[in-house]
């Protein structure tokens, strides 16, 4: 008996809710999501190590048999899916449309996008936190385009509809289903063809909301780098606490994202993805008024934003 096989694909955007609705589809009782979310099996292996070289070593990103192992327990449910932001990651991650559709042509897509601005800015503090992103903001912004390209949405989903009609696509955005969960999960519930009246629990409360307190590696990071080093580990107890404290701070500048002032990013931000959504209006024949960061529509009493950082950071002061 063949082993079962998913038949949709939530590919992103990431940093865009995909957590959320991952866990809000999952909870249908003919939905079947793997576990751990993010397989990110059909992205180019050599790729993913050389980005992300912990998740390259993960055998179900290199070996089929073991990918088709997540989905065993699927039992008799319709909706066999998995959710990998990296699938609509170009031109950092290419051809993974052709791979995805080679293993199943029938293939169905779900697609989550957030106000372009609002994504990037989340993009940038996620990688604050894995410890890879020790640029300022707007220095990192301007100098690593791929903060960008995951913003330019038109562009990754032109990359499906290549191969496909839109028909094969449930389009939403973060910002919608936050403000109505019921009628967007219906939605998506009605288009995959199972019961749209089912209600998760939960559906107030998306994960992976950005912590008060962000620590940012310092300098060159190497420090950072040693006091992940197994040899520290083991003599770590006996270093003085004052010298531990001490190269902690030295390693690390702990950050409160909500309080700075992310102006000069979205206005550097603005016009090159408010043009982009200009280009995905058209390809997907709809506006996008509830992205308000994107067209600053947003109080000037709310300047600070929850998830971004400009080039004075201002660290959090702490008691030695």
């Amino acid at each position: 008996m063949n082993p079962p096989r998913p038949n949709t694909f939530l590919i992103g955007s990431m940093k865009s809710g995909t957590t959320y609705l991952s866990d809000l589809l999952g909870a249908h009782p003919t939905v079947f999501m793997s576990q751990p979310k993010e397989p990110d099996h059909f992205v180019d292996h050599g790729t993913l190590r050389r980005k992300w070289p912990g998740a390259g070593k993960t055998d179900y990103r290199r070996r089929m048999d073991r990918y088709l192992s997540l989905f065993a327990g699927a039992g008799d449910a319709t909706v066999i899916a998995e959710a990998s932001s990296s699938y609509s990651q170009l031109p950092l991650f290419t051809g993974v449309p052709e791979r995805i559709l080679a293993f199943n042509p029938e293939a169905r897509f779900i697609y989550i996008m957030r106000d372009p601005v609002e994504r990037t800015i989340s993009h940038y503090w996620q990688r604050v936190r894995w410890g890879v992103e020790r640029r300022p903001m707007l220095s990192a912004i301007r100098v690593d385009s791929h903060y960008r390209e995951v913003s330019h949405y038109a562009r990754q989903l032109n990359a499906y509809l290549q191969y496909v009609g839109l028909e094969r696509f449930y389009i939403l955005t973060f910002e919608a289903l936050v403000a109505d969960p019921v009628g967007q999960l219906s939605g998506l519930y009605a288009w995959l063809g199972i019961d749209p009246s089912f209600r998760p629990s939960g559906m107030e409360m998306p994960r992976n909301a950005l912590p008060a307190v962000v620590d940012q590696v310092r300098g060159f990071g190497l420090l950072h780098r040693l006091s992940k080093a197994a040899i520290y580990r083991n003599v770590a107890p006996f270093i003085p606490r004052v010298a531990r404290r001490a190269a902690s701070a030295l390693a690390r500048r702990p950050m409160r994202p909500a309080e700075i002032d992310a102006s000069a990013v979205e206005a550097f931000l603005r016009p090159e993805q408010q043009s982009q959504t200009e280009e995905l209006a058209r390809l997907l024949n709809r506006s996008f008024t509830d992205w308000k960061t994107l067209y600053a529509r947003r109080s000037s009493a709310s300047r600070a934003c929850p998830e971004s950082s400009i080039a004075d950071h201002k660290p959090v002061t702490t008691d030695s």
